[in-house]
């Protein structure tokens, strides 16, 4: 079994990438699928949303300095679903000055025959454009790109495009990428006016269902929890539920 390698990126700060990984991992996981989440921003926001506390536990950067194996770092948090944590050392890696294009394939080469008990492994990337995510590109073979319905959002989601298409260029590599709406109000006409540009300028990439803004959401990470544990019956839970339903079957608006 090969394990389907996703990142989950946007350049730009606040549009929910972190929010999007912790509770489609969790749906999927709930769905049966066995799945990694890699935590590959040094501010550890993913770890807290899962509830592990995770300021000094070594992760994904003892591995990519090949201090460690993937194996001892994996931390099992639900059924079904592993977590490698940032590590306090994974901002070095993003100020490594030595080992030219290399640094970028650090990640590449520590999943390579590592992760083929998964069916997924999702990598949770910061908001920059640096060595990190590099090495996210340089290992994934899909994109998750979360993105909220206003304009500064839609400008920062063309500066991102430019960046895939020159690593696409560079690496030889074709992702298939997909678009989630988040922070979605419906109530909104900017919201539903940016939705319909997205769907015109990435016809057959936006995925079927928008997770609806709701303050539960915004409120899981301090208790540790995902929207299931937390709020289980409420919009944003069947919201990911649905999400997690398009990413399996591809359906997309």
């Amino acid at each position: 079994m090969t394990a389907r390698i996703i990142a989950v990126l946007n350049q730009k700060g606040g549009v929910g990438k972190t929010t999007t990984t912790v509770n489609l991992t969790h749906a999927l996981a709930r769905m049966g699928k066995k799945v990694c989440v890699i935590d590959l921003d040094p501010q550890s926001h993913l770890a807290v949303s899962l509830g592990v506390v995770a300021s000094q536990i070594t992760g994904i950067d003892e591995v990519m300095l090949n201090h460690s194996s993937i194996q001892s770092q994996l931390i099992h948090t639900r059924e079904y679903l592993d977590l490698i944590v940032a590590g306090p050392r994974l901002q070095e890696i993003e100020q490594l000055n030595v080992g030219g294009a290399q640094r970028g394939d650090l990640l590449r080469k520590a999943l390579v025959n590592n992760v083929s008990d998964y069916d997924f492994v999702f990598i949770d990337c910061p908001p920059s454009s640096g060595v990190l995510v590099a090495n996210a590109l340089f290992a994934a073979n899909e994109l998750l790109v979360p993105m909220t319905s206003d304009y500064l959002a839609l400008q920062g989601l063309s500066h991102l495009m430019g960046t895939i298409r020159k690593f696409e260029t560079v690496i030889k590599k074709k992702y298939k990428l997909s678009l989630v709406v988040s922070r979605y109000i419906p109530s909104r006409r900017l919201s539903k006016d940016v939705l319909i540009t997205m769907q015109k300028y990435f016809a057959g990439k936006v995925l079927a269902t928008p997770i609806r803004e709701t303050a539960f959401l915004a409120e899981c990470p301090s208790f540790g929890k995902t929207i299931f544990e937390y709020r289980p019956g409420c919009r944003s839970a069947k919201d990911f539920v649905l999400l997690a339903k398009d990413f399996l079957e591809g359906r997309v608006m």
